[in-house]
């Protein structure tokens, strides 16, 4: 069947169409919390029929992250696509993963979906690590059930209040410097962002793998988002890359939910 997914985060939302298992087309777009359900017809149809015609679609999936968002997305779906049964991710839909926390609700729905993906493509023991405007990692166990995850603050997110409250530091672009040891500002920076949050990623990853008790060549460690890419290459812990792993969940849970 032919799907479509959204997947709405603080900063960016991802929009992807699948036939059966085969992703189709992906667009990531900004969510802007003023964006009204006329406008978000507007941008959807548009993309959409870009390739496709909305009449052929069977489905939608939806996660978000943003309430104000979520609700003008809800409205769209209603008016622009009210032949498409939705499943919104949250409490009551089924996602077919344990989960092994002391408030299953109050995981997020992006975390979620990236869970039941990997669980499905790799398995456990695995570690996802999201790069968005939080670095979030999520832990399924050997036995294939979701035991929880770290929260980090993302990347950029990071950069932009550095600039913000430091006088003499600027914005500057997310890319690998020539060396570790700046020899200007940005390069300080950007050795900063990039050497130290991989830094980060293999230090935190490597306590959770001491505390699941299980080998590291026994470990698969799954990198998405779209904020990591620079942070990404500089890690060791790496596994896979699955920059759609978000949307790969929601077709998944979709799949589960249909009935």
């Amino acid at each position: 069947m032919r799907l479509l997914c959204f997947d709405v985060r603080n900063t960016s939302t991802a929009i992807g169409i699948f036939d059966g298992a085969e992703l189709l087309d992906t667009w990531q777009v900004s969510t802007d919390v003023r964006r009204t359900a006329d406008q978000w017809g507007l941008l959807v149809t548009g993309l959409v029929e870009r390739t496709q015609r909305m009449e052929d679609l069977e489905g939608v999936c939806v996660s978000s992250t943003v309430p104000s968002a979520l609700r003008e997305v809800r409205a769209m779906l209603a008016a622009h696509a009210a032949a498409l049964p939705p499943v919104v991710v949250g409490p009551g839909v089924k996602s077919g993963l344990p989960m092994l926390t002391d408030n299953p609700r109050e995981v997020g729905t992006d975390r979620v979906a990236n869970a039941v993906a990997a669980a499905d493509l790799v398995g456990g023991p695995c570690v996802v690590v999201d790069f968005e405007t939080a670095t979030t990692f999520d832990v399924i166990d050997v036995a294939g059930r979701y035991v929880g995850g770290v929260i980090a603050p993302g990347v950029e997110t990071s950069l932009s209040a550095l600039g913000e409250r430091a006088a003499q530091l600027r914005q500057v672009e997310l890319e690998r410097p020539r060396s570790v040891v700046g020899k200007n500002t940005v390069a300080a920076l950007q050795s900063g962002a990039v050497f130290g949050f991989a830094g980060q990623v293999e230090g935190i990853v490597s306590r959770i793998i001491c505390e699941l008790g299980v080998g590291v060549d026994d470990m698969a460690v799954v990198a998405t988002g779209h904020l990591g890419t620079a942070v990404i290459a500089e890690c060791r812990v790496f596994t896979r890359h699955e920059p759609y792993l978000t949307l790969t969940g929601l077709r998944l849970i979709h799949e589960r939910n249909r009935s």
